[in-house]
């Protein structure tokens, strides 16, 4: 914890060095913009293929088909849940939270990309539509769909509750579907579970500690977050234990409801054009 009072006197210039204007670390002016208007044309010729009910407490995977769309339902009540992507031919390459958030802020909405990891770094899929847009940032600074928080997870469960046991943290949920779908051993699918994107989660940091806090999601039968998929992608979903983590996200006294994942595919014609991103043109060799 921080300490309630600096042990350091103020000094003469304090004011002065805390109003230096900041500045934005990575300006994505000069990033290619997603095309939006092509993918609103092919999100009006969608046809579902596919649908993965995701249980309370508990993950599974899914498959998207580049140039396919994913939606992320709330269908019984207020729910959060943590998603990890891979892809789907290579698990090395996966989602890479710290630079998304670097790249487009804490929270993530429509227009917004998933970016992948080094040496890759390229869109893995791209919002195309969130009805939780209205929401925005609240006054306490909290906002929804956040790429700040890992996941829940069993070990700081354990540290944090004198060394209780948890067994159905996103992360260990997240492990355990992993493993089923590729046949990967748990400790192997673990070193592939990552940072994830807190889906319908509401999050900020407090104004006087920095510290990060999360409350009753706004999401509600109906609600969906909508992806469009860059490239062939494997996604993991847990239906977070913590229900729309009003209280707590590692317990089983929460009320929590299940999530569903519906693929849809466009009309083929409505792609028209589109190509799945290449990875980064940087040449490592060159600075070995």
């Amino acid at each position: 914890m921080k300490l309630a009072q600096p042990e350091n006197p103020t000094p003469a210039d304090a004011d002065d060095r805390r109003a230096v204007r900041p500045v934005i670390c990575y300006p994505i002016a000069t990033l290619p913009p997603p095309p939006m208007a092509l993918y609103r044309r092919a999100r009006s010729t969608l046809a579902p293929v596919a649908e993965v009910r995701v249980p309370p407490r508990e993950a599974r995977c899914f498959r998207v088909p580049a140039g396919h769309f994913f939606r992320i339902h709330s269908v019984e009540g207020p729910q959060v849940g943590d998603l990890n992507l891979w892809n789907a031919a290579d698990l090395s390459e996966r989602f890479y939270s710290g630079k998304t958030r670097a790249l487009h802020g804490t929270h993530l909405s429509t227009g917004d990309r998933m970016w992948s990891s080094f040496p890759h770094l390229r869109p893995m899929a791209t919002i195309t539509h969130d009805t939780l847009d209205w929401y925005g940032f609240d006054a306490f600074g909290g906002s929804v769909h956040d790429v700040i928080g890992t996941r829940c997870d069993p070990y700081t469960h354990c540290l944090l509750s004198g060394g209780g046991q948890y067994h159905h943290c996103c992360h260990s949920n997240l492990t355990r579907t992993l493993a089923t779908e590729t046949g990967l051993t748990p400790d192997e699918a673990e070193h592939h579970v990552h940072d994830v994107l807190n889906v319908f989660m509401c999050t900020g940091f407090t104004r006087d500690t920095g510290q990060y806090f999360m409350k009753a999601s706004p999401v509600r039968p109906g609600d969906y977050l909508e992806f469009f998929a860059e490239i062939d992608l494997l996604g993991a979903l847990s239906a977070c234990p913590g229900g729309d983590c009003s209280s707590e996200h590692s317990s089983d006294t929460a009320a929590c409801h299940p999530l569903l994942v519906e693929v849809l595919r466009p009309d083929s014609e409505a792609l028209s054009g589109w190509q799945s991103p290449a990875r980064s043109g940087y040449d490592r060799s060159h600075g070995a």
